[in-house]
């Protein structure tokens, strides 16, 4: 279960936020007890710090989280959720010195530090709960809490049992949950039906290749996301070196991810029409495999040739975003983990997005830095074209060179757009290591930055 807030009541203990260049003005108006015990244990209100301090019986009567400089915040993730980690099980409320600006971030943060993928084993940790600050929409945070949980559990899920038929039955969950209506073309009906590319990449798996499709609301602009579901990777016939494949569970990163951005969408109730597109599939080694230097056709008509059959999540996204610039909306996102040139050229932890809207650009940049949810804009950078346009065909999947490869995938895929108004997100979908209120392992990325600039970039 996604983690809440805890009942309101009285016998919560009192946290007080200190930020280090306060806490000396804030220690002489405490008791004497309070003064002796947090000198005592060298607090100072740095980053991270918790302290409990106890009442003359010994019981915990307060707690101290520190705070830090701004320096050191503009650093850091969820300052509270290091401190959270470190209090005792118990119920606490913010008594003081919390900006309100920073109390729903910091919030979520305190709420995802108690997050545990817990299906195989149990997780379970010691866990201090928090009363939901009275300047914080409540169900709002809980909500993306929930979705961030629900694309973590998505990606940490291995391959076996998370493939196409398992991604669906979350899709479709997910749908039954919101009142959404869910359809799905599965295996040799997508060649019937026109979607080539989604069959030729997952054709060699004995796990059907399918497309999903969710719909959601019956007014209001039209938002379409496409997300990338290749439910594992094994690079095909040019396959990977083991240590790269090691992680290839979380490649369905892209649908894991537009499934949260979905699920905060539908929670909120926004006043738009929601569509929702994932290819999902399994790039297999078999004997019906895909071939190094076969000329594919797409749904738009437009040819490719497949120079490396471990770039196959162009592949699989070019025919859905032609189905959904079909249907004409408003705007349509995709989000993938694409490319590993993206975490060469930002790391993990930051979301690279593309637009050739700076309307939108601005709009996901502010709320960027509202939400705690670090994104970069990376350009369609228009002389590159002629880097995907190869002699035989329309379009190369994979460029040789291997300069600019995230934007090069960018623009591959901006063809199959046309011209509907787009952004792409290459994202890793991946924590590498434990941090404050991030967990290792998968995660939800530019997706609540995206829900919190969507009512500027859809004027609701």
């Amino acid at each position: 279960m996604p983690p809440v807030f805890a009942a309101p009541g009285p016998d919560a203990c009192p946290v007080h936020v200190i930020a280090s260049d306060s806490f000396d003005s804030w220690l002489p108006g405490q008791p004497q007890r309070v003064q002796v015990w947090a000198k005592a244990q060298g607090f100072t209100g740095a980053c991270g710090q918790a302290l409990t301090v106890p009442d003359a019986d010994g019981r915990i009567a307060m707690a101290l989280a520190g705070y830090g400089s701004a320096a050191q915040r503009a650093r850091r993730r969820f300052v509270l959720a290091e401190a959270a980690q470190k209090l005792p099980a118990g119920t606490y409320r913010i008594a003081s010195g919390l900006p309100a600006e920073d109390a729903a971030s910091e919030s979520l943060g305190w709420l995802l530090a108690a997050y545990r993928f817990d299906r195989y084993k149990d997780a379970n940790g010691v866990t201090a709960a928090l009363q939901a600050p009275e300047e914080v929409d409540a169900a709002a945070v809980e909500s993306l809490a929930a979705a961030e949980c629900l694309t973590r559990d998505l990606i940490n899920t291995p391959a076996a049992d998370m493939g196409p038929a398992e991604l669906q039955a979350a899709a479709e969950s997910l749908a039954r949950e919101f009142g959404a209506e869910a359809s799905v073309i599965l295996g040799a009906d997508l060649l019937e039906q026109n979607f080539p590319l989604i069959h030729t990449v997952g054709r060699a798996s004995d796990r059907a290749p399918r497309l999903i499709d969710l719909r959601w609301g019956n007014s209001g602009p039209r938002l379409t996301l496409v997300g990338k579901g290749v439910c594992f990777d094994t690079g095909g016939l040019n396959i990977k070196p083991g240590n790269s494949m090691a992680l290839m569970k979380k490649d369905m990163g892209g649908a894991a991810n537009v499934l949260g951005l979905a699920r905060m969408v539908m929670a909120a109730g926004l006043k738009l029409q929601l569509r929702v597109l994932i290819p999902a599939v399994e790039n297999a080694v078999s004997g019906a495999a895909f071939r190094p230097g076969d000329v594919l056709m797409s749904r738009k008509g437009l040819t490719v040739e497949n120079n490396n059959t471990d770039a196959e999540g162009r592949l699989v996204l070019a025919d859905a975003l032609a189905l959904a610039a079909e249907d004409a909306p408003d705007l349509l996102i995709s989000m993938a983990t694409l490319t590993g040139a993206a975490r060469v050229a930002v790391g993990p932890d930051l979301s690279p997005f593309y637009t050739d809207h700076d309307g939108d650009a601005a709009a996901l940049a502010a709320s960027a830095a509202r939400t705690a949810d670090p994104v970069w804009r990376m350009p369609f950078h228009d002389p590159y074209e002629t880097m995907i346009e190869p002699g035989i065909a329309d379009l190369d999947n994979a460029p040789a060179g291997g300069f600019a490869g995230s934007i090069t995938a960018a623009l591959f895929l901006r063809r199959f757009a046309g011209e509907t108004r787009y952004m792409h997100f290459d994202i890793y979908g991946w924590t590498p290591s434990d941090a404050p209120g991030r967990s290792k392992g998968g995660a939800l990325q530019g997706a609540r930055a995206l829900f919190a600039a969507l009512p500027d970039m859809l004027e609701l």
